[in-house]
């Protein structure tokens, strides 16, 4: 997978880029990326590549020539039709299904804005996706850039070190991971539960399938109102219900 990040503040990047799981997906040749700073695509003689909104108001209008002629610019480089995906809070909520689809691409575009907003000629004419990390306002679109590289990243094969750890993250079931503990088996009189230290896999399982579902339950009860649970997990949920 390749990245390209539009950016007025490319240094941002270079150290969350080049550090634990995405510095190792680098070095597996599984991801690559290249920041580019849109202020270099602009015409304006100053420089500039925001404007104030027509019709008035408050704060500046990032414009639409720079950004379109950087994606164009990427597109022609690399011969793609990548995902370009808009940082904005307006945007869609980002969720784990949305990491899994753009890990299938080989090419994503990722377009940071600052000040008011966007040219709405961007979001109709340019870009595929627009992603909101959560319901409140950053002073620019580069850390919920990182945040969702990482996710993404992360699920690439050669990025972790046991793959496996990615499918039972938290929301790749559609539920909330189950706990996890390790030794010791008792700590200040603290134990682990005895089941896991039984080496019976299959009361394992069971329990940790139980503790997910509780979990999600007690923590984000709309998960499981819209995940679509098997016949051994809803019988597990109708007795966590009259326990708790």
């Amino acid at each position: 997978m390749h990245v390209d990040i539009l950016t007025l503040f490319p240094e941002m990047f270079s150290q969350p880029l080049n550090t634990s799981i995405l510095k190792r997906a680098q070095d597996n040749d599984v991801f690559s990326y290249d920041l580019i700073n849109f202020r270099d695509f602009t015409t304006n003689k100053h420089h500039k590549v925001d404007d104030y909104p027509y019709g008035g108001g408050a704060g500046m209008v990032l414009t639409p020539q720079p950004i379109f002629d950087a994606v164009e610019a990427v597109k022609d480089r690399r011969k793609s039709k990548p995902r370009i995906i808009l940082m904005c809070p307006q945007g869609r909520p980002y969720t784990q299904r949305d990491a899994e689809q753009f890990k299938e691409e080989d090419h994503l575009i990722f377009i940071c804005g600052h000040y008011e907003g966007y040219d709405e000629r961007i979001r109709e004419h340019l870009v595929t996706d627009e992603i909101s990390i959560g319901d409140y306002v950053l002073t620019g679109g580069e850390l919920g850039a990182m945040v969702v590289i990482d996710s993404v990243v992360r699920l690439l094969p050669a990025a972790l070190g046991n793959q496996a750890s990615a499918q039972s993250d938290s929301f790749s079931t559609g539920l909330l991971e189950h706990p996890h503990y390790t030794r010791p088996a008792n700590f200040r009189g603290m134990e682990v539960p005895e089941v896991l230290l039984s080496g019976n896999h299959e009361k394992i399982k069971e329990w940790r399938m139980k503790e997910s579902l509780k979990r999600t339950l007690e923590r984000r009860q709309e998960l499981i109102d819209k995940n679509k649970l098997t016949p051994q997990e809803k019988s597990m949920l109708k007795q966590l219900q009259k326990e708790l």
